[in-house]
């Protein structure tokens, strides 16, 4: 059994579903003892892990779900060399929120100096970067660039009715001010290395089901 928490988002993996099914069982009647509940929609057991899309596709079932926790939505996916890999990727909703706020943020810094403008993107867009910039989601981050990117182009042509501003001249604006978009994090594993006298040679390995919910 692990358990992963930040505050009441928690995901807790177990290697027999007879076991997960146990523990969701009874943490409901505990957190019903003290007048609380589980959330409805956050909370879920789900087959995941190494060999779950092998064990699923065995009994003719689709892929495996996906989970949503911290910002991110966790995948089930395979190396070039067909390993097990866990997959990262931004969640999409969370992504157009914060692209949201910055076209709105933006519509009133329109009238600044474009050097002005450039350096609050870059700021916004470096701090998107230091949270999200972890392995498997680079796709992501190529994406959140590009939306900037052309979210402050249409920001600039509305400057003026006449005004010609090209998505060539706007994306070697972004070429100048914005960062690139670059794995900031280190691999789970190699974050999470260490040795003490409990350490043991396989921990940190996914674990085959995942119950994934919050209070």
């Amino acid at each position: 059994m692990i358990i992963v928490r930040y505050a009441d988002d928690t995901v807790v993996g177990f290697e027999r579903e007879a076991d997960a099914r146990r523990f969701l069982d009874d943490l409901r009647r505990r957190f019903e003892e003290f007048g609380l509940s589980l959330h409805p929609e956050k909370t879920r057991l789900i087959e995941f892990g190494r060999f779950a899309a092998q064990n699923r596709a065995r009994r003719g079932l689709d892929k495996p779900e996906t989970f949503d926790f911290l910002g991110f939505t966790h995948i089930c996916a395979r190396t070039r060399q067909g390993r097990f890999l866990l997959k990262r990727k931004s969640r999409s909703d969370r992504m157009r929120a914060k692209l949201k706020e910055i076209r709105e943020e933006l519509r009133q810094r329109m009238h600044h100096a474009i050097p002005k403008q450039g350096e609050w993107l870059c700021s916004v867009t470096r701090g998107y970067f230091q949270y999200h910039a972890v392995p498997t989601n680079a796709g992501a981050l190529g994406a959140f660039r590009n939306l900037v990117t052309d979210i402050w182009r249409r920001a600039l042509r509305r400057r003026s009715q006449v005004d010609g501003t090209t998505w060539d001249r706007t994306k070697k604006l972004a070429d100048d001010y914005l960062p690139k978009p670059r794995i900031l994090h280190p691999w789970p594993m190699q974050r999470f290395a260490a040795k003490h006298p409990r350490w043991e040679p396989y921990a940190g390995k996914p674990h085959v089901r995942i119950c994934a919910g919050g209070a």
